[in-house]
C-alpha cells in the first residue's frame, strides 16, 4: 500500500481472510485501508509485524483503536522504544493473541492461499531488527509472493544457501525499501521473480531504492516497481498467474526522486 517510507502490505484470500503485513510509519495506514476493504468491515484476520521498527508496525497503533483483530505474528527481535512498547501493551490489553513464528510453519489463510515461514529459524532477540526480521512466502497455486520485511543480505544469503532456487517466486517485494543492503544479486537470481516491487517514500532521505539495487535487477531483466511512482501497487491471483492490477505502471526510480 502506498504509505510513504515505510511497509504495509495488504493480503486477501479467495475465502476472504485479510491479512496486514506491516503497518507503515504512521497513520497513512488509515487512508488506505478504506481503498482495500468495505466501509463497515471492521476486522482484520491477522496482523504482522516483520520486525519493530517503527515503519513496520507504527501505523498498527491507530489501527487497534478502530478494528478488531484475531493475532498478530512478530519475529521475536527487541525494540526498547516507548512507541513499540505502547503497541505491544495495546496487544495485550486487547487479549489479542501475539505469536514468534519459525522456520517451517504454514499459515493456512483459506481457499488454498498459506503463508510459509522462512526466517526466522531461531531465538533472534540478540539480533538486529533488519536481520531479525520475517521473511515469508504467500502461495495460492502456481503463484507466490516472497515477502522479506528488512532482511538483509546476511540473512538472504543464509537463506540461499538453505534452498537454492527453491526460493523462487512470482514476485520479490524487496528487502528494507529497495537498499543496498538487501537484494543480493545471488539471492535475487535465485527468487527469479517475474516482477520486484518495492515501498518507498517520495524522495525519501534514504535514497530508496539504491541505484546497485535496481543495477541488479536490470541485469537479471526483472521488471520494477515502486510505490512512490505508482501508489499503491496491486496484483490479482487466481492460482495460475498473477494479473498486475495498476494501469500505466511505471519502472522504479533511484531514490524515488520524480
Amino acid at each position: 500500500m502506498n504509505i510513504g517510507q515505510g511497509d504495509a502490505l495488504f493480503i486477501e484470500s479467495p475465502t476472504g481472510t485479510q491479512v496486514l503485513v506491516d503497518g507503515g510509519p504512521d497513520k497513512n495506514l488509515m487512508r488506505e485501508i478504506p481503498k482495500e476493504m468495505p466501509w463497515y468491515d471492521k476486522h482484520i484476520d491477522m496482523l504482522v509485524i516483520t520486525n519493530p521498527d517503527k515503519d513496520h508496525y507504527e501505523g498498527f497503533i491507530s489501527l487497534l483503536d478502530q478494528y478488531s483483530v484475531d493475532v498478530v505474528l512478530e519475529p521475536g527481535t527487541k525494540s526498547k522504544t516507548s512507541t513499540y512498547a505502547f503497541i505491544e501493551k495495546e496487544i495485550a490489553d486487547k487479549h489479542i493473541p501475539e505469536i514468534v513464528v519459525r522456520r517451517g510453519e504454514i499459515v493456512d489463510i483459506g481457499g488454498g492461499a498459506y503463508i510459509e515461514i522462512l526466517f526466522p529459524d531461531r531465538d533472534v532477540s540478540g539480533l538486529s531488527s533488519n536481520d531479525g526480521s520475517i521473511v515469508m512466502r504467500l502461495v495460492y497455486g502456481d503463484t507466490s509472493i516472497m515477502l522479506q520485511g528488512d532482511s538483509t543480505s546476511n540473512v538472504e544469503h543464509y537463506l540461499a544457501s538453505l534452498y537454492g532456487t527453491s526460493l523462487k517466486s512470482t514476485i520479490l517485494k524487496l528487502g528494507h525499501h529497495g537498499s543496498r543492503t538487501s537484494s543480493s544479486e545471488e539471492y535475487v537470481n535465485d527468487v527469479s521473480p517475474q516482477w520486484a516491487v518495492m515501498s518507498s517514500g517520495i524522495g525519501n532521505s534514504y535514497g530508496h531504492p539504491h541505484k546497485e539495487t535496481l543495477d541488479t535487477l536490470s541485469k537479471l531483466k526483472i521488471p520494477s516497481f515502486d510505490t512512490c511512482n505508482n501508489g499503491t501497487i496491486v496484483f490479482e491471483s487466481n492460482g495460475m498467474n498473477f494479473v498486475l492490477k495498476n494501469k500505466n505502471s511505471k519502472p522504479a526510480v533511484v531514490g524515488c526522486k520524480l
